[in-house]
């Protein structure tokens, strides 16, 4: 599932090659994503300009004029292409490659532009889905007004913090993937946070000592800003469909490595994996307590 960063910068993309695009045309080639696609709100867009786009945790924004907003999630699979009127694809982020004889049974919706390019809405599973609200109700849309702080806002600090783990008997693990508490974070970066941080996932929240908060609000920002960094310095080159250029995925410290051996140099520890709350937990049993 794309997280934080692989929307950011998918927000990026977006941002800086179809911002004041006007929308000529809409395919819609599957109305059943997690939620049905309701044609007629859906073609509401149709003439208007995408005048800004922003991310609120792992949502898109699009807003059109006349106070329109689009919410996209992109759920388990979900993608943006872009196509330019030469049929040439791009990609908008990192977290996946180009197959164009796989891709095309995907693409569940297409807008088309005045000026012939495209954007493609492609979801292997349809866990994403696309809905509409207006600019002045949309912040208190069912699926935004429940999620806690960004994680690289200031409003995710020990003073928070601290207050929200009191009395709880939740694991940190647990804690940190819960939008309601910070928003953003999924299974991958919360399995990295916690390596860096040197805390074991299943440890209870309430256990945890000042010096560690500390060091989760650290390592949490430190992360994502470097995962963005290399995701969006790579924007001009998603082209590539190797998947390689830009991919921090490629570097995980735990994530995926069972078995392996620790990358502290000084450890000789191998990656353990647990579960925790259903999800898999990706551990060093030396290095986090």
């Amino acid at each position: 599932m794309p997280e934080l960063p692989e929307v950011e910068v998918v927000k990026r993309s977006l941002e800086r090659t179809i911002k004041n695009f006007v929308i000529k045309d809409i395919e819609i080639n599957e109305v059943n994503l997690r939620y049905r696609i309701k044609k007629y709100e859906i073609k509401q867009i149709i003439g208007k300009s995408i005048l800004n786009i922003k991310r609120r945790s792992k949502y898109l924004l699009f807003f059109f004029n006349k106070g329109v907003v689009m919410i996209v999630h992109l759920g388990m699979t979900g993608k943006f292409f872009l196509e330019n009127k030469s049929n040439v694809k791009k990609k908008t982020s990192f977290y996946y490659n180009l197959n164009d004889e796989k891709d095309t049974k995907h693409n569940h919706i297409i807008f088309t532009f005045k000026n012939r390019s495209k954007l493609i809405y492609n979801d292997v599973r349809k866990f994403g889905f696309i809905k509409f609200d207006t600019l002045t109700k949309y912040k208190k849309n069912p699926h935004l007004i429940i999620l806690g702080p960004e994680p690289l806002e200031k409003l995710f600090n020990l003073k928070y913090f601290k207050k929200y783990i009191q009395g709880t008997k939740r694991t940190i693990k647990d804690l940190l993937m819960d939008q309601k508490f910070v928003s953003g974070l999924g299974n991958i970066y919360v399995n990295e946070v916690l390596f860096y941080s040197k805390i074991k996932p299943n440890r209870k929240a309430c256990n945890l000592n000042i010096t560690e908060i500390k060091n989760i609000l650290k390592n949490t920002k430190k992360i994502l800003i470097k995962a963005i960094y290399f995701g969006g310095s790579s924007i001009r080159n998603f082209l590539n469909s190797n998947g390689k250029t830009g991919d921090f995925q490629q570097h995980f410290a735990v994530y995926g490595r069972k078995g392996n051996k620790c990358s502290n140099t000084d450890c000789n520890g191998k990656i353990k994996r647990i579960v925790t709350s259903n999800r898999a937990s990706f551990f060093c049993p030396n290095c986090q307590k």
